[in-house]
């Protein structure tokens, strides 16, 4: 055997040698991910459908978000929030295909500062405490929850659906939404005021109050 056949074996058995590592590191990372992600499937099918509204480009958009995340799956860190990171994912996805095509009008600035402001006691809790309208949304029927979400605008139901229906805090919305804490703080405190209005009317018709208080004893 002569020395280039020589330098061409090894070569192969190099090349053969790198092909199986990497199939293996493909293998391992694969097997992470779904045990890591794929639990998280039927949460982000149901932001989807809220972000969409419409199956097809829901299912759409999941796979999209879980093609893109396991494309970027190597880059993610052991640890962090991956709940977080996969709807960041699925909103800059849906941000930059489906947004465009269903974009809604809005009516009037909806960031100022003096909104939220307005909001400053709620604003200044963590919103990993529950929310009245949280709370609330715990209480009712899904399909009234859906409707009144649809009802208000698209960045605001998200921040809303993100910090009460998710348990998203500030910071994990700001990341995923790509907005500063404020703007997120100023959606929140008006999507949480226009979900109210919207579930008032029926929770007083189911007999009780969107928001109210458990009274103490002695009627303090």
């Amino acid at each position: 055997m002569t020395i280039t056949t020589l330098e061409r074996s090894e070569t192969v058995h190099d090349e053969l040698r790198v092909g199986l590592l990497d199939m293996a590191e493909q293998s391992d990372l694969h097997a992470r991910f779904e045990e890591q992600a794929l639990p998280y499937l039927d949460q982000l099918y149901g932001a989807a459908i809220r972000m969409t509204k419409n199956p097809q480009d829901a299912q759409d958009l999941v796979q999209e978000t879980f093609t893109k995340a396991f494309a970027s799956f190597k880059s993610f860190q052991d640890g962090t929030n991956l709940k977080a990171w996969l709807y960041r994912i699925m909103t800059n996805s849906y941000i930059n295909t489906y947004r465009k095509r269903q974009r809604e009008p809005y009516m009037g600035a909806i960031d100022e500062l003096e909104d939220w402001q307005l909001g400053d006691a709620e604003s200044t809790t963590s919103s990993r405490s529950r929310s009245a309208e949280a709370e609330a949304i715990d209480r009712m029927p899904e399909s009234v929850v859906k409707n009144a979400l649809n009802s208000i605008s698209e960045d605001f139901r998200m921040a809303v659906y993100l910090a009460d229906v998710e348990g998203f805090s500030y910071q994990e919305i700001a990341d995923i939404m790509k907005t500063p804490v404020g703007t997120v703080m100023s959606r929140l405190h008006r999507g949480r005021r226009l979900l109210r209005e919207m579930l008032t009317e029926y929770a007083a018709e189911q007999g009780h109050e969107v928001g109210a208080r458990p009274q103490r004893k002695g009627g303090a």
